[in-house]
């Protein structure tokens, strides 16, 4: 009879597979204790996953206890969030580790409400988080996360970003009257964008979720080339016009080396208000689809439904206002979908003590 040891317990979590990342459990591994026929096991995952931890660590207490050789298993998994590489020469920004763009190429997809039911579900996962508002002509976000009034700037140069449900929040919504129309040209935006992003005073952050206005204009090029983004979540509709422009921002994350996390399907279904009967009135599959064209991960879908997106519309995401619901745990698991892809990425040792310059922006 085969003997409990170090090698059999790593290959038996190397047949293991983490769905949120995609590799052997094996990978994870800290350290590995053998006494006789009883093993500990301690895993370090590299992305929250606070409501996962329980199933995982029953599965790999099954897989272990499994093998005739192990008697019993002591496993302990925990989490620890790293810098990952960003594009080309740049660093990642101070106090965050991390920055994901939420982008669509199409407006009217919900992308806005992805970004801030996804930034929620990562914060209800264990992470640090912040929401910025990128779009310069029509902000969503004071809207989606239910926060007005105008930040405070306590040096008169940078500023103090709100705070919505426990998280930092910064938009040019906070700056302006809400029907000031923005009229400025393209140089202008980029820079209020810019200076939005590198005067606010973030605190430590796991991540910052950025909202991108729609399409593949001035802010994407110029969020390309001057900010650190470790990673790139492309929301979709099933319809065939949203995919078509859903591709052009994908294929131009894969052009400015952006890693792109993955696809979320939002409206797959329809869930009727009358009777919740679900149907797909939109199609069916095409996030799947693209994903598996261009081999990136599919990390969910989302149903529309008329009785929540009234609530979440209010500046009560779901997320938080219904924390318990099927909709709900549906963004936590696309959370850790799209950190669990991210923690795959290679690491960046400079530790968020990057720094990005602006020239010449307008004053907010």
């Amino acid at each position: 009879m085969t003997q409990a040891n170090e090698a059999l317990v790593r290959q038996i979590l190397g047949d293991l597979i983490d769905t949120h990342t995609g590799a052997p459990l094996a990978e994870a591994v800290r350290a590995i204790g053998v006494d006789g026929a009883k093993v500990s096991v301690d895993l370090q995952l590299g992305y929250p996953a606070a409501g996962a931890i329980d199933d995982l660590t029953a599965r790999v207490r099954q897989a272990l206890e499994a093998d005739p050789a192990i008697d019993s298993a002591a496993v302990s998994i925990t989490s620890r969030i790293h810098v990952h590489k960003v594009q080309g020469t740049l660093g990642p920004l101070p106090n965050v580790k991390n920055i994901i763009v939420v982008a669509s190429g199409k407006g009217g997809v919900g992308k806005s409400t992805v970004s801030a039911n996804l930034a929620l579900a990562l914060q209800a996962e264990g992470a640090k988080v912040g929401v910025m508002d990128a779009d310069i002509y029509g902000p969503s976000q004071p809207t989606m996360l239910g926060v007005h009034g105008k930040p405070a700037s306590p040096d008169g140069k940078s500023i103090t970003p709100m705070q919505a449900h426990g998280m930092p929040v910064m938009s040019i919504g906070f700056l302006v009257e809400e029907d000031t129309p923005m009229i400025w040209r393209g140089p202008m935006v980029t820079q209020a964008m810019m200076q939005l992003l590198t005067d606010t005073r973030w605190e430590q952050l796991d991540y910052l979720i950025v909202d991108l206005p729609p399409g593949t204009g001035d802010i994407q090029l110029t969020l390309s080339q001057k900010v650190p983004v470790a990673g790139a979540v492309i929301v979709t509709t099933p319809q065939d016009i949203a995919l078509l422009d859903a591709r052009k921002a994908l294929k131009m994350f894969e052009k400015v080396e952006v890693p792109v996390l993955g696809v979320v399907e939002n409206m797959a279904t329809h869930i009727c208000s009358n009777c919740g009967h679900e149907e797909h009135i939109f199609g069916e599959g095409g996030g799947e689809r693209m994903s598996s064209q261009y081999g990136v991960p599919y990390l969910g879908s989302l149903p529309l439904d008329i009785r929540i997106r009234e609530q979440a519309d209010s500046g009560n995401p779901t997320v938080a206002a219904m924390p318990d619901s099927d909709l709900a745990a549906r963004y936590r698991e696309i959370a850790r979908n799209a950190a669990g892809r991210l923690s795959r990425q290679p690491r960046n040792k400079s530790l968020g003590l990057g720094k990005i310059v602006v020239q010449g922006a307008p004053a907010a």
